[in-house]
């Protein structure tokens, strides 16, 4: 199904709150594994697709974003990307225009020729899947043999030539009490982070059955777990799972890992997804095109497609999220509630939280500490302070912005210069290094 068109309406795009920060692009459908819950039903082994955006095409909406977010978070991935033959061209040109630009590749591919390719395109990392340390579960996840090997070839060579990678993990009832062993794994080969997806069951995946609402449960109990043992030393996320930061609040009220993007579920708030043929969709798992960016530009389908602005609405949640006192910074997964009742506002079939049990006061988080801030200057700042924030993600320079505008003021600075900045640095790491720890690599850079 696809939605009609957006009309440009000039004046709500210059006051809505929402930005677009990170956006997953499927660059094409060929693959060369064939994983049971692909959510794009990726081609294996299948050759170029016509009507897969071109190199130009691509450039033009490389363009298009930038008109949204100067700095944005790119993804790109597949299918496989490494078979388009001018990903190294299109990673180029967008890190060229300042974007962060991750591959999302299943490592299968890497050799030490694309290796330096990737780190030579302007990449900032790679992430890849590992879904078990059983080789034979995860080869048999992912539909190829010798899929497990290939990927642990790759990471040895990613260190060699020097490319930051991170590993992902798709969860499932096969593997969710692995999670403990592929964190550690991750740590102990240099990974930069770990991502845990959640399966929502839509292309291939709508034949899989999602795990149970208990093992889902265990499931983030488990990840925090981890994150706690692996403070300050490994990026943890949840992927898919809002109710995440309520497992955080639980745990600790004053927890730094519930304070990412406020308005919980970041589909089309903050994140957007493109297929491979150029349609614009929310996430990856909602399919339903707002519009086309061959006919249509990235800015008006952002800001103005009718279920972009739907999702946006969180006071039209129902049932129990609409109910929940943590429904400011969960608001649940849009895209599960859909794929389960084909209704995008109806509450997460995943989540068994009754409302009320926290109190029944709605939870608001503390949006000074939030991911996702525009950036404002409040203070004076010299230019070659501001230079120095470059290097940030835009999804965090915000946050960045007013940490250290707030240790200027509480010291009575009224200039914000490159003294001021490193000065800022220790206690910046020390509130939220510990979630993000490449605060410290882009924070700590004397050449940042």
């Amino acid at each position: 199904m696809t939605e009609a068109t957006a009309t440009a309406s000039p004046d709500t795009t210059p006051q809505n709150p929402f930005r677009a920060y990170s956006i997953s692009w499927n660059l094409t459908k060929r693959c060369n594994l064939n994983c049971d819950h692909c959510y794009l039903d990726a081609d294996f082994r299948g050759g170029f697709k016509s009507d897969e955006l071109s190199t130009e095409e691509c450039y033009r909406v490389i363009d298009q974003i930038a008109e949204v977010n100067p700095n944005a978070f790119l993804i790109l991935t597949g299918g496989e990307p490494l078979l388009r033959p001018d990903i190294y061209d299109i990673v180029r040109y967008a890190a060229d225009r300042k974007f962060m630009v991750v591959l999302g590749t299943n490592g299968t591919m890497i050799n030490h020729e694309n290796a330096r390719k990737i780190k030579e395109s302007g990449a900032h990392g790679v992430g890849i899947s590992i879904d078990s340390m059983e080789p034979s579960k995860h080869n048999q996840f992912r539909g190829v043999d010798r899929a497990w090997e290939q990927s642990m070839a790759a990471f040895d060579i990613l260190n060699e030539v020097g490319v930051d990678f991170l590993i992902q993990m798709s969860v499932s009832d096969m593997n969710y009490k692995e999670i403990p062993a592929v964190v550690e794994f991750s740590e102990r080969i240099g990974a930069v982070a770990f991502n845990l997806y959640f399966l929502v069951c839509t292309g291939r995946g709508q034949g899989n059955t999602d795990i149970s609402n208990e093992a889902y449960e265990e499931a983030l109990k488990l990840l925090y777990q981890e994150q706690m043992k692996y403070k300050g030393r490994l990026m943890i996320n949840s992927k898919c799972a809002p109710q995440y930061k309520r497992v955080v609040y639980e745990n600790d009220p004053e927890s730094v890992y519930q304070r990412t993007y406020s308005g919980g579920c970041p589909a089309g708030t903050h994140y957007s997804r493109i297929s491979p043929e150029g349609d614009l969709t929310p996430c990856p798992f909602i399919v339903e095109s707002v519009g086309n960016l061959k006919s249509d530009s990235f800015k008006n389908l952002w800001y103005n497609a009718p279920l972009m602005q739907q999702l946006r609405d969180r006071s039209s949640l129902e049932g129990r999220c609409g109910t929940c006192e943590f429904s400011a910074m969960c608001s649940g997964c849009r895209a599960r509630a859909f794929a389960e009742t084909g209704n995008y506002m109806a509450e997460d079939p995943s989540c068994d939280f009754e409302p009320g049990n926290a109190g029944g006061k709605t939870i608001e988080l503390k949006v000074e500490d939030t991911l996702g801030l525009e950036v404002e200057y409040r203070q004076v700042w010299t230019d070659e302070a501001k230079k120095r924030l470059e290097r940030i993600p835009s999804f965090a320079r915000g946050m960045v912005v007013s940490g250290i505008e707030k240790f200027a003021a509480e010291r009575g600075v009224a200039l914000i210069d490159e003294h001021v900045v490193k000065k800022s640095r220790e206690e910046m790491i020390e509130k939220r290094g510990a979630m993000f720890p490449f605060l410290k690599k882009f924070i700590n850079s004397e050449n940042a």
